[in-house]
């Protein structure tokens, strides 16, 4: 009853990858699977994140498949570093895809009880929510 979905998108309607965890587990490890999954990029375009996912091995990794990682440091930090706060304001448009997704019941209280089937119901909100756009 506690899966977190995570996911890489484009913009607040196309979504690149999308993948489970279990909800004790720590956001980062998803994130770096997710990019993996993904492979490597040419261009070295923006990789804008959150704060979970601004841990030294995720933007190691980030930086390794040629993206531009940008995330602000969390306060703790002892180095923190300087990043774009202006296309940090683009992460919005990450809450905005959970939020579509969010607006379904199903999605919202993971009513499933199997992974494959929760996938496959996001999927097919996904879809709805492309067809609906055009």
């Amino acid at each position: 009853m506690t899966t977190k979905l995570h996911a890489l998108v484009a913009n607040d309607r196309i979504p690149l990858i999308i993948g489970l965890s279990p909800g004790q587990r720590h956001d980062a490890p998803c994130g770096r699977e997710l990019l993996r999954r993904l492979g490597p990029v040419s261009g070295r375009p923006y990789l804008v994140m959150d704060r979970a996912y601004e841990d030294d091995a995720t933007r190691r990794l980030a930086a390794e498949l040629g993206y531009q990682p940008v995330v602000p440091p969390k306060s703790n930090r002892r180095r923190p570093w300087t990043y774009d706060r202006v296309r940090y304001r683009r992460r919005n448009e990450v809450e905005r895809f959970f939020c579509r997704l969010k607006r379904f019941h199903r999605i919202a209280f993971r009513s499933d009880k199997l992974d494959q089937i929760y996938l496959a119901a996001v999927n097919l909100v996904l879809i709805y929510d492309l067809l609906k756009a055009m």
